[in-house]
């Protein structure tokens, strides 16, 4: 979300943003309404002190026994009065047009963002390990079925782009998972949170997935109870209802009793990942700048609808409605967020490298970040199966963006003023492309699969898999 007075300020600036993320310029919209939003505010405030003033005038008037004027003053503040609501009706209508509009705008990039348009134009930082490329290498899919990973039954359970995995494919889930966690906890200060899996508008709003990606969402809807309670009351008045004089009346009260016992209950969102619960941790909160960097971590299920890759990685693990991450959420000050973004990325880094998984870290071009994000590191895996590298975490900075979303401030040491929070948040990792990862850097050509090192004590010491 965008501060309108910096818009006001250097418009110029907002739209080039915006032009380096591919979208038209707003600039001059957004002053319009603003403009107009302004001008109802001076009318509302001068209507509301010439009522004011009139209203003394009344009281003048009408101990001077001037009942002429009395009654034009009484007139004209009741037409003041009647205006009023129509004003302040138009000016609440303008600036939620204003926030519309914002809401729809992606972050700014970066200064240091290279440009382009899509992932062709991002730019390798580093590299670790050497990709596995000769030999005959299977994908995932076909390692797993043999050894517990099964799509057949989670199609038949829940449709397609589901997985039920089984014995020690389930566990080495688990155990990377686990890995992770205690690794971010131990080594890089994490704060482990259990959080609500199903969240409201507000949270989901907050982090940009609202409203721009809503097809990408799951929801969890709550059935509305009124009807069916009020179908029950109907269809348990019995005869004694009619056959009395008051029965009417019963029958009147017996409804409204069961209407207004009746819950309309809320609408939720289930998380697409855990950033939009402890991110929003700080939601309509004033910290102190002692308190920060806060950072938090959980492992829980993510739920996507993947509406927008269809047709893409239609078999095995890459692209599911369902899966387990383990995510990476820190709150700090404006000028400790860019360090702060380096080290999440090497909090996520270290994982893959405790792994022994060759991967490479990618700086996202302007046009592929994601929505609210104004820099963006990708972690790419190397998958010998596919003889490529895949997005297994991605670490972004983004700004006060976010905060302003969320209402989330602090007050800088020694100032009145409080100001957004930076938020920052990246996978560590993704648990099932982690997983995909070590089944084919790790397979045999016997169809089984070593456990990494790192794993082995999580796995109960079970070195293979197989």
């Amino acid at each position: 979300m965008y501060d309108l007075k910096e818009i006001r300020h250097a418009p110029d600036d907002f739209d080039a943003g915006l032009a380096r993320r591919g979208v038209a310029a707003q600039a001059a919209a957004v002053l319009a309404l603003d403009e107009k939003a302004r001008a109802l505010t001076v009318q509302m405030n001068d209507a509301q002190a010439a009522r004011n003033a009139a209203s003394k005038a009344i009281g003048a008037a009408k101990a001077s026994g001037d009942e002429a004027e009395f009654n034009r003053l009484r007139a004209e503040v009741d037409a003041l009065k009647a205006s009023l609501p129509t004003l302040e009706a138009d000016e609440r209508k303008i600036r939620e047009d204003i926030h519309a509009l914002l809401a729809g705008l992606p972050n700014a990039p970066a200064d240091d963002v290279p440009g382009g348009s899509d992932e062709t134009d991002n730019v390798k930082l580093r590299a670790h390990g050497t990709p596995r490329t000769e030999g005959a290498f299977k994908q995932h899919f076909d390692l797993g079925e043999p050894l517990g990973m099964d799509f057949e039954i989670a199609a038949r359970l829940s449709g397609s782009r589901f997985v039920l995995l089984r014995g020690q494919m389930a566990r080495l889930e688990r155990a990377l998972g686990q890995f992770m966690l205690d690794l971010h906890t131990n080594e890089f200060g994490y704060e482990e949170v259990s959080p609500p899996l199903l969240v409201r508008d507000e949270p989901i709003f907050g982090v940009g997935q609202l409203p721009k990606f809503t097809e990408d969402l799951f929801t969890a809807s709550d059935i509305n109870k009124r009807e069916e309670l009020l179908d029950a009351a109907l269809v348990g008045i019995n005869d004694s209802y009619r056959a009395t004089p008051e029965g009417p009346e019963r029958l009147t009260q017996a409804i409204k009793k069961t209407l207004d016992g009746a819950q309309t209950r809320e609408q939720f969102w289930l998380i697409p990942t855990a950033e939009a619960a402890l991110t929003n941790i700080v939601r309509e909160t004033v910290l102190r700048e002692e308190e920060m960097p806060l950072r938090f971590t959980a492992l829980t299920p993510c739920f996507r609808s993947e509406a927008g890759s269809a047709g893409r990685d239609t078999r095995g693990m890459i692209r599911v409605h369902q899966f387990l991450k383990v995510e990476l959420v820190s709150i700090t000050t404006p000028d400790t967020s860019d360090a702060e973004h380096e080290r999440m990325t090497e909090a996520a880094e270290t994982v893959l490298k405790r792994l022994d998984l060759p991967f490479r870290t990618m700086v996202l071009c302007a046009g592929d970040m994601g929505f609210s994000a104004r820099k963006t590191y990708d972690l790419e895996v190397w998958l010998p199966g596919q003889q490529a590298y895949r997005e297994v975490s991605s670490c972004s900075n983004c700004g006060p963006f976010q905060a302003r979303r969320m209402k989330a401030r602090y007050k800088p040491e020694g100032e009145k003023q409080a100001q957004p929070v930076h938020t920052l948040n990246g996978s560590g990792l993704a648990v099932g492309r982690a997983m995909v990862a070590v089944m084919e850097n790790y397979q045999e050509a016997d169809g089984s699969i070593t456990v990494p090192d790192a794993l082995v004590p999580y796995m109960g010491g079970i070195t293979k898999i197989g």
